[in-house]
């Protein structure tokens, strides 16, 4: 496996009756079907409803200081092959890696969690999420050519990856000291000359905010920069857990705590109140802003959202692509051709010398 490769910590939650996945009308085995948002019978290909979905819940913050739902019915296994670890029902038989496909894997450790509150199920099936991850590299203008012609989307499998969204309330007070540059102009020697200064002024007063869903990625198995790329998420949308939903899936565990992911979370507002705050006032330089800040109404919700991951293939290197499985958006690596580079580098040096020569010649 190349550095390419991402070894992704992932659970299923398949521990319920077995009885539940069953075709009403056949017996046979049903698995989650996005296109329809319904229960799909793998051998009649019946549709069945899932019973008792509704909008999650959002929670009281102080919550996330208990240990809340705990899963205690899994087990976590790896793969000796590549090394990616699964969190899987203890009921599960015939394990085999999600990434490699390989059998060769082995009991590790038992991990228990924080059931999830909810789950943003996947709009978009594989094939859908296949054709985009193609048509996507196509396009990649600095790829190479002989890849762009064979480009294949290999081992698609869909991830559910959780985040923590945070609801408050904000009451801020500041103070601080801004400053705004002007030009004086100055007759010196029967020459004008301009300088640049600046006028400081003090600031002070009041800021309220409302946040809303403001979601922090609770896992760091997957690149938070991707999962911030290939947003937004309608965590809104999300519905109460059912195992079902994830049945055809697999998922990440979370490896921040929710303090962790709070605290991330009153970051992102403390910047967000700070770029508030400025928008009031004409400056050019912040000399200093300090902020108070309550926070009021906190809520959080502890969900899912859906996220394919696979790779392409070129010249035995992998390059990662994730798809947003709800709107289709789409980030990850291609190769890069270092021809085209090459060439664009060429071309802006050309254009920079001719513009100095023009310059000099004027």
């Amino acid at each position: 496996m190349t550095d390419e490769k991402i070894e992704e910590k992932l659970y299923s939650d398949d521990s319920v009756d077995v009885t539940i996945y069953k075709c009403p009308n056949c017996g046979g085995e049903a698995m989650f079907e996005p296109n329809s948002q319904k229960m799909k019978c793998l051998y009649c290909g019946s549709l069945f409803e899932i019973d008792n979905l509704t909008i999650a819940k959002e929670h009281e913050l102080e919550e996330l200081l208990s240990s809340g739902d705990v899963w205690d019915e899994t087990d976590v296994y790896q793969c000796k092959t590549c090394g990616a670890k699964e969190i899987i029902s203890k009921q599960e038989v015939n394990i085999k890696c999600s990434f490699c496909g390989t059998s060769n894997i082995i009991k590790s450790e038992e991990l228990p969690g924080i059931k999830p509150q909810g789950v943003t199920p996947f709009k978009l099936d594989k094939a859908k999420a296949s054709e985009i991850a193609v048509r996507w590299a196509k396009k990649k203008f600095y790829a190479p050519r002989n890849f762009k012609k064979s480009v294949k989307a290999e081992n698609i499998h869909g991830i559910y990856n959780p985040v923590f969204t945070f609801d408050a309330q904000t009451f801020s007070t500041y103070n601080g000291t801004l400053g705004k540059n002007y030009t004086r102009t100055n007759y010196r020697d029967g020459k004008m000359v301009s300088r640049v200064e600046t006028r400081y002024f003090k600031i002070n007063g009041s800021q309220d905010l409302l946040f809303d869903d403001l979601l922090v990625q609770a896992s760091t198995t997957l690149p938070s920069q991707i999962v911030n790329e290939i947003a937004p998420f309608p965590t809104k949308e999300a519905v109460s857990y059912q195992s079902e939903l994830l049945r055809g899936y697999s998922a990440n565990t979370y490896n921040k705590s929710g303090q962790e992911c709070w605290k991330e979370c009153k970051n992102l507002m403390h910047k967000r109140i700070e770029n508030a705050i400025l928008k009031r006032y004409d400056y050019d330089i912040k000399v200093s802003l300090n902020i108070d800040t309550k926070y009021m109404n906190e809520k959080y919700k502890y969900i899912l959202v859906p996220i394919y991951v696979g790779h392409y293939n070129y010249k035995q290197k992998l390059y990662n692509f994730y798809v947003n499985g709800f709107n289709g958006r789409i980030g990850g690596k291609t190769p890069v051709s270092k021809v085209k580079v090459g060439i664009t580098i060429f071309i802006v040096l050309l254009l920079i010398v001719g513009g100095i020569l023009l310059a000099m010649y004027l």
